[in-house]
């Protein structure tokens, strides 16, 4: 046990000093975020003063001051993770921080795209990402594993799971250009159907 504390000491201190560090740290804190949440090292570790930390909410963690924390903001963390570069990999770290935001009841909150909603405690809903990742990783953990992966976007996951509708964008300055958007994304028997509703009276 003891050793794990230590360890977790370690990249704790690591992700703190990375932090210190402004817009250098972002060169290696990102990934020391990673390590951080997928070991869990912010839950319980040992300071330098030999005093053992534990932590059960990850927020709390975040803004604890030093040598107890971070003495950052979720804010800040949001900007870790949304300076990864590849794609799969922060969508991954988005996940991990997901899982680690939300509370023993299972409450989550949206760390990265909603700071209003965050510093009021509202959890988030509608399309946003992590509310898709949330879902997925709730109901279909096999569409789940695809968009960690990078297989599949978590919107595409949640269409093919039948959780969203599929939806197009059409552009309507000018009618030949609305028509070629909608063949494009019907079948033709849909086109018909949609042409005979539009000719019908309302």
């Amino acid at each position: 046990m003891a050793t794990n504390l230590q360890a977790n000491a370690a990249l704790v201190e690591a992700l703190g000093s990375a932090l210190r560090e402004g817009e250098h740290g972002l060169k290696h804190g990102p990934m020391l975020l990673v390590r951080v949440l997928r070991e869990e090292s912010w839950r319980s570790f040992v300071t330098q003063r030999g005093e053992q930390v534990e932590h059960e909410r990850f927020e709390q963690f975040v803004t604890a001051a030093p040598l107890k924390g971070l003495g950052a903001s979720m804010r800040l963390i949001g900007k870790l993770v949304d300076a990864i570069e590849e794609p799969a990999a922060r969508t991954q770290a988005q996940d991990l921080l997901d899982q680690a935001s939300g509370s023993r009841q299972g409450q989550r909150v949206n760390f990265l795209y909603n700071i209003q909603e965050v510093e009021r405690g509202v959890a988030p809903t509608g399309t946003s990402r992590e509310a898709g990742l949330r879902r997925l990783r709730k109901d279909r953990p096999d569409l789940h594993t695809e968009v960690l992966a990078g297989h599949l976007t978590a919107h595409a996951a949640m269409v093919q799971a039948g959780f969203r509708r599929k939806s197009v964008t059409v552009p309507v300055d000018k009618p030949e250009n609305t028509a070629r958007a909608l063949r494009r994304n019907l079948e033709p028997e849909a086109v018909a159907e949609l042409a005979r509703l539009l000719m019908s009276e309302s």
